[in-house]
């Protein structure tokens, strides 16, 4: 197996994990209510929208690892920037370890684009 199809794979889990880690922290800091999003009920509209976001890291661990080349690396670079335009529109209000966490996935994100990226110029 190609090793930049294992790195593109390993930096989606990293995306995950930092996400993951936020709505830890977010539960041990008390900084949400539970059935409420900014003091508002969350709709079922809402829940699945969210479990979307957060299932995408997952899928692309998967794609990663069997699409072939160079529809591998497209498929990276594309869904990286939408994650990485979606992160950033998403920072404002943010607490200010959300914002280090989103940082470092943006950071990944950059990652992504680039051992993506780099596969063409080789």
């Amino acid at each position: 197996m190609d090793d930049v199809k294992i790195i593109l794979s390993f930096l989606w889990v990293a995306v995950m994990l930092s996400y993951l880690l936020g709505d830890v922290l977010r539960i041990f800091a008390g900084d949400f209510t539970p059935g409420e999003i900014e003091g508002k009920p969350a709709s079922q509209n809402v829940y699945s929208g969210m479990a979307i976001i957060m299932v995408i890291p997952i899928v692309m661990v998967v794609l990663s690892l069997t699409l072939d080349y160079p529809m591998d690396s497209w498929v990276n670079i594309i869904v990286a920037i939408i994650i990485f335009v979606f992160n950033i529109v998403g920072m404002k209000g943010m607490k200010a370890y959300d914002k280090f966490l989103i940082i470092v996935s943006l950071g990944f994100n950059v990652l992504t684009i680039w051992y993506a990226w780099t596969r063409f110029l080789v």
